[in-house]
């Protein structure tokens, strides 16, 4: 759950909300058992045993090898349509959300929640129900009639409710014996739900830990020890020592041996003295420790002590329970010579084994903190009738795409069958040389690579708007010619 929510800090009732369906990832791998992922676009990981689930804008990854093979479930195979917004597991129980655009009539483009799907079995056979929705009939409270900008955020499975957050729809649950056939609708202050009326009916974010439910909507925090019948609000303004902001966008729980805690990303609602940060309590809610002030958090992770933020300035490790942190600085796989090029991390999981990082541009894992292997989607040139070697994005904005350290980077990717070196140069409309993006670049083994460019010419100015050529020398073989638009 992540890269929906950001447009909502600006609006909150006619919200065009972003969409994973649509978004610029067109390189889809194949969709069986193979070491290469669907998408790019990760955007949720649960781990549960040696199941290590990804939700993606192409469906939903597993591996059980740790990331040696992959399967995708996709609409095929009886999910959703759309992008995943939502994953929960426990056991061989699987709920997940999805999402997508759509163009209605007053509003134009708008997003739309995708439904249900559950699997009972590991994910072996899966089950659809549509969005929840209202009875136009309904006269208790404001019905949403709707799935169009009813899209879940969040599920947490409890011990006898499956939970929802969705932004149109709220908070909402139905028994684990019903298979969502019947949803209620919970309101945490106990006014009739009106979505349009009452920030805290607008949720977001949902956790179900050691017997308590979280709950984290646009006016606050909210605590259930009952499965939802009584709450106890937190918010920015309730409290001696409160959340930095009343929009909550992720919950996480950590337990170590001495210590048990509950982190909120909380960013500003409505409130002018709001701000966002992490805000993390000890005494169940009763007072708020504020961290990371400034940054837009995700999601969390934790082992033990340890605790991983993923924010939009990057991955963020506490080994002291917030008080300091340390930043990873980039995710490069030293064998493959494949790094992620952007800042932003959506999601972060970990186990006692290894570290998982879910980005935009692909997924990160390591046993060592130091040491990565990257998992990226992209066509396998040369083969079904692509190119030999072909550039993406294209067309290229280096200050749109890719960015990372303040530059943006254009991917050109192509195959060898030998161990070889590979140059790559860069070339104007009229063949005139521009820069090396690489010289020499030793590649060892058979397979496809990709090398990169940052839009800049041999001075490190960037190059104006307009068709260049690239060449891909290899040592061993014959050279690649293609083609890359820049534009700004």
């Amino acid at each position: 759950m992540r890269l929906f929510i950001q447009i909502i800090l600006i609006i909150f009732c006619s919200l065009p909300l972003i969409s994973r369906d649509l978004h610029p990832d067109a390189f889809v791998m194949n969709q069986g058992g193979d070491s290469r992922i669907a998408s790019n676009l990760i955007d949720n990981i649960v781990i549960d045993g040696d199941h290590v689930w990804a939700g993606t804008n192409k469906g939903l990854m597993v591996t059980t090898d740790r990331g040696a093979t992959w399967r995708t479930i996709t609409r095929a195979d009886g999910i959703g349509k759309g992008g995943v917004s939502a994953v929960a597991v426990k056991g061989a129980l699987i709920w997940i959300a999805t999402a997508f655009d759509t163009v209605t009539a007053t509003a134009g483009l708008l997003d739309a929640g995708g439904g249900l799907s559950y699997s009972t079995d590991h994910g072996d056979t899966w089950h659809w129900i549509h969005q929840p929705i209202d009875s136009r009939d309904e006269t208790r409270y404001a019905p949403t009639t709707t799935n169009v900008q009813n899209l879940t955020y969040d599920i947490a499975i409890s011990d006898n409710y499956i939970w929802i957050a969705s932004f149109g729809g709220g908070l909402r649950r139905s028994r684990i014996e019903d298979n969502g056939s019947e949803w209620e609708v919970i309101t945490v202050d106990g006014q009739p739900f009106n979505v349009l009326e009452y920030l805290e009916h607008r949720a977001f974010s949902v956790i179900y830990e050691g017997g308590i439910l979280w709950a984290g909507t646009a006016g606050g925090i909210h605590k259930s020890t009952d499965e939802g019948e009584t709450w106890t609000t937190f918010n920015h303004e309730n409290q001696a020592e409160p959340i930095s902001g009343n929009f909550v966008v992720a919950i996480g729980r950590q337990t170590s041996s001495s210590r048990d805690l509950i982190w909120a990303a909380t960013i500003e609602a409505l409130g002018e003295d709001e701000y966002r940060a992490i805000s993390i309590t000890e005494d169940e809610g009763l007072s708020w420790r504020i961290v990371q002030d400034g940054y837009f958090t995700h999601n969390f992770a934790f082992l033990d002590s340890v605790a991983f933020a993923a924010t939009d300035l990057g991955l963020y490790k506490s080994i002291d329970y917030g008080e300091t942190w340390a930043w990873f600085m980039n995710y490069k796989d030293e064998a493959s010579g494949d790094q992620i090029y952007v800042t932003d991390v959506n999601t972060v999981a970990v186990d006692s084994i290894g570290l998982w990082v879910g980005t935009s541009d692909g997924l990160a894992y390591t046993e060592d903190e130091y040491q990565w292997t990257i998992y990226r989607a992209f066509t396998m040139p040369g083969q079904n009738g692509n190119a030999e070697t072909y550039a993406y994005p294209n067309p290229f904005s280096p200050r749109i795409h890719n960015q990372l350290g303040m530059e943006g980077f254009v991917r050109f990717q192509y195959t060898i069958s030998n161990p070889t070196y590979v140059t790559v140069q860069i070339y104007d409309f009229g063949m005139n040389l521009v820069t090396t993006a690489v010289k020499d670049h030793y590649r060892p083994s058979e397979g496809s690579y990709a090398e990169v460019w940052n839009g800049t010419n041999d001075l490190g100015e960037p190059v104006a708007n307009g068709v260049y050529f690239y060449r891909v020398d290899r040592s061993d073989d014959s050279s690649l010619w293609g083609k890359v638009m820049v534009v700004k």
